[in-house]
């Protein structure tokens, strides 16, 4: 047996030095693909708006210019298609899939632009879910996208798992809501962020309160907000506050989203750019 120099190349393959690299379970682009920079709207429960924070997010983006892209993991409740009113199915040929681009330029991917009934219910087991938001990676071909924002299924499962393990991702946004209940979740998005080594860019928290349109008064409809309390515990940032607004509920309905106002989210959108510095 040969002397171990500490160069692995020139060890033999039992050497007591030699460290097993970790193993990267990354899965590719697809090769006519091009994405910078890739952020996931992550919550520790369903029904805190992750998926609108998710629309928003794109749309103020692409207002600033950017290309931007939705990547909808939550492959059994997809509702991104809805928001934007995107109904035409999802085309591809021998070279992959091609997104569904809305009316302002985002490029969005989800089952339900793939499926015939939108109301048929996507009845898959863990391992299929996961590998079918591995292909909307993979197989689609994302052209020239700056920022892509994938809309995560609610909880730490099966494709949270696959995309902290299979997307580069440069970051994650974390959306919880006031309730004392939705922030002790918050605990369990971070610590699984940090397992992960994922970076986490900072909290949205949405329905944080309801501006009277008479007074203009805040009237914080779901008690004190906890929220400052678990992002000082983790050492991250709160990125925004969004209101109690129907004019957003109403047009997300309609699949208006590229017609919302929502000046509150700008907060979370420049931690987001600031990663191209």
């Amino acid at each position: 047996m040969s002397e171990c120099t500490h160069d692995c190349n020139s060890c033999s393959a039992d050497c007591g030095s030699r460290e097993a690299s970790p193993q990267d379970f990354r899965a590719p682009l697809n090769e006519l693909s091009r994405v910078d920079k890739v952020v996931a709207v992550v919550s520790g429960k369903g029904g805190v708006g992750k998926s609108l924070v998710t629309a928003m997010l794109a749309v103020q983006m692409n207002r600033r210019g950017k290309k931007t892209a939705i990547l909808d993991a939550d492959v059994t409740g997809p509702s991104i298609p809805k928001i934007f009113g995107a109904k035409e199915r999802a085309m591809g040929n021998e070279l992959g899939m091609f997104p569904v681009t809305t009316k302002t330029g985002i490029d969005l991917m989800s089952v339900n632009l793939l499926l015939e009934d939108l109301e048929a219910p996507v009845v898959w087991r863990g391992p299929i879910i996961a590998g079918t938001v591995k292909q909307f990676w993979s197989d689609v071909i994302w052209s020239d996208v700056d920022y892509m924002f994938v809309d995560m299924p609610p909880g730490t499962g099966d494709v949270p798992l696959t995309v902290f393990q299979s997307i580069p991702l440069d970051g994650i946004v974390i959306v919880t809501s006031p309730q004392e209940l939705a922030s002790l979740i918050v605990s369990k998005a971070v610590n699984m962020a940090k397992m992960m080594n994922i970076p986490i860019l900072g909290i949205v928290e949405n329905m944080s309160y309801f501006k009277c349109p008479d007074c203009g008064k805040e009237v914080k409809i779901f008690g004190e907000s906890h929220v400052d309390e678990v992002a000082a515990k983790f050492g991250i940032p709160v990125l925004a506050k969004l209101p109690i607004n129907p004019d957003i509920a109403v047009n997300c309905d309609k699949g208006l989203a590229e017609l919302v106002e929502c000046p509150e989210i700008n907060g979370a959108v420049d931690a987001v750019e600031a990663l191209q510095k």
